[in-house]
């Protein structure tokens, strides 16, 4: 087994990196297609998810696979591979195989224990079975990945662990609040109908919003998740599908909008948000950073149009800045800056002077800090003004959840009053001080064993068309025996015949049991490989002979698997 994993998640990169690198599903075809094309890669899989994305290989050399499969990742997600190099981590065989069965039990989640994780497993096996790019070994890896998640799921409390990004996200924008009581007769925007939105739609008609209103750029899957929210039973929801162009008036009505889409820009501008919450506020929320820091910023020295002999166009200084400031001086020609710096230097000592009264000045504050000293103990410290209360930010009428990567729902957002967004950045954020569940100890050691038992098959599964092979000879051995006995024997009857070879036959099977067994097991162990090699040179088996029971073995296989898991 030759495993390699090479990938980048919210545990190595900032999401700004990793929104920049997201892969859409065209994207995803296109690397599997090249990655089993490139010259160290047999079999390839890519698990790209919103806050990871990772590229499995079966490869034949280790640093030519890392070079590879890194290459591949920068090309096709648009990242220069310099800057996407120091985000990158790689496992190698039993230490991808541990990755990967970790990221199904939840533990390398951003919500530590969400399920969700397992579906997009399962679709990343389905769609490296369509595209022919997985083979024996990351059908097994993928598929025991999907039964150690659900072990842990089954046999552990990780669920209490963490909530589904979904779920954790919703308790995020109830600010601690109960989701129920949150929820209660809101209506909700979901934009986009994949399994994300799906979910987040299912998730909010659980919780009790009185309307869901569902938009997608293919009005049918649309229309098909309306249908199937509507007739659910556990839930009591008017759900309805509409048009992508219809999301602005959406935006007027909804209290909580969720937007998980594919689009690779935004879908929902500050514009258009703020434009929808003051719609029912009826004022502009609209936070001017600008404006703000501008009228923060103190003026400059009022005798800064006075200085005379300076070269600087004073008319054309920025209100705020000192001629003497960088900023002023930004712009300026070669000859006019060296004036500028002349002027300054020549006249900073006589400005200085004068700032500050003269030498008589500093003899007067001398002589009153010397008093001041005497008297107090100590030379008074000058205090630092007191901080000013920040107006509070007016309560949201507007809640936005973007589960996307990348990202859908413009970050300025974050500035507008009135309007509370929690993206996939700000629930990083808030997961990182996430409490972890007791359970998770057990899942661990779960993994563990796992991983041990996935190799152990490998393993073993490596010896047995050299196994198959011995056998082989074996049976053709005794047929030969038994085809010479005959014709020494002519007058043999079919009774005596038939015990003669069934004698045979189970003289050699004795003879190979135990062997066969024995190198089953050790084949099994760490370093049992060369077992293999053993066993043919032993009985000079003949390598074409192994090679083509198993090619045999790898036909069955995908017949097996274009029927259907």
């Amino acid at each position: 087994m030759s495993l390699l994993v090479v990938g980048l998640s919210h545990r190595s990169a900032p999401v700004s990196v990793l929104e920049r690198a997201s892969l859409h599903v065209d994207a995803q075809t296109k690397l599997l297609q090249d990655t089993v094309a490139a010259e160290p890669a047999a079999e390839g899989a890519v698990l790209a998810t919103c806050n990871r994305i990772e590229l499995y290989a079966d490869v034949d050399k280790f640093h030519a696979g890392v070079a590879e499969l890194s290459t591949l990742l920068a090309q096709h997600s648009g990242v220069g591979l310099e800057e996407l190099t120091p985000y990158l981590y790689v496992h190698y065989e039993d230490r991808a195989v541990h990755h990967l069965f970790s990221v199904a039990c939840g533990l390398d989640s951003m919500v530590v224990g969400e399920g969700q994780i397992l579906g997009q497993i399962k679709d990343s096996l389905a769609r490296a079975q369509e595209l022919h790019t997985a083979g024996r070994l990351l059908n097994d890896l993928f598929q025991q990945a999907l039964r150690v998640g659900k072990r842990a799921h089954s046999e552990t409390g990780i669920d209490r662990a963490g909530q589904s990004l979904v779920t954790f996200g919703m308790e995020q924008l109830a600010l601690g609040a109960p989701v129920e009581i949150w929820a209660r007769d809101k209506r909700a925007l979901v934009i986009g109908a994949g399994s994300m939105s799906s979910l987040a739609a299912a998730t909010l008609a659980r919780a009790g919003v009185a309307e869901i209103a569902i938009a997608n750029r293919t009005p049918e899957r649309a229309e098909r998740l309306a249908a199937i929210l509507g007739e659910g039973d556990d839930t009591d929801v008017l759900a309805r599908a509409v048009p992508m162009d219809s999301v602005p008036f959406e935006l007027t009505r909804a209290d909580v909008v969720v937007s998980c889409t594919g689009a690779t820009g935004l879908v929902l501008t500050a514009d258009a948000i703020a434009a929808g919450a003051g719609s029912r506020t009826g004022r502009p929320v609209v936070v001017d950073l600008d404006e703000e820091a501008a009228a923060e910023t103190p003026p400059g020295p009022a005798s800064a149009g006075a200085d005379e002999g300076c070269p600087l166009d004073l008319s054309a200084v920025r209100p705020g800045f000192s001629v003497m400031g960088e900023a002023a001086v930004a712009g300026m020609d070669a000859a006019t800056l060296e004036q500028h710096a002349a002027w300054a230097a020549s006249g900073t000592a006589d400005r200085r002077e004068s700032a500050r009264g003269g030498p008589g000045a500093d003899a007067e504050l001398i002589g009153a800090l010397a008093a001041t000293a005497s008297t107090v103990g100590r030379i008074p410290e000058r205090r630092r003004p007191e901080p000013v209360a920040e107006p509070p930010r007016p309560e949201p009428v507007l809640f936005l959840l973007d589960l996307a990567m990348p990202r859908d729902i413009d970050a300025a957002a974050h500035r507008l009053a009135g309007v509370r967004l929690v993206d996939i950045e700000s629930l990083a954020e808030a997961s990182a001080d996430a409490p972890m569940a007791a359970d998770v100890d057990q899942v661990r050691r779960i993994v563990s064993d796992e991983v041990a038992a996935f190799g152990a098959a490998q393993r073993a599964a490596h010896i047995t068309p050299t196994v198959v092979a011995l056998r082989t000879m074996a049976a053709d051995v005794v047929a030969g025996e038994i085809a010479r006995l005959e014709g020494r024997l002519p007058g043999l009857d079919d009774k005596h015949r038939a015990e003669i070879t069934q004698t045979v036959r189970r003289v050699v099977d004795k003879l190979l049991h135990a062997p066969t067994v024995r190198v089953k097991q050790l084949a099994a162990e760490p370093g049992g490989a060369g077992y293999a090699d053993a066993l043919r040179t032993l009985f000079d088996l003949d390598p074409e002979t192994v090679a083509s029971v198993s090619r045999a073995e790898e036909s069955t296989e995908k017949n097996a698997e274009n029927r259907g898991p």
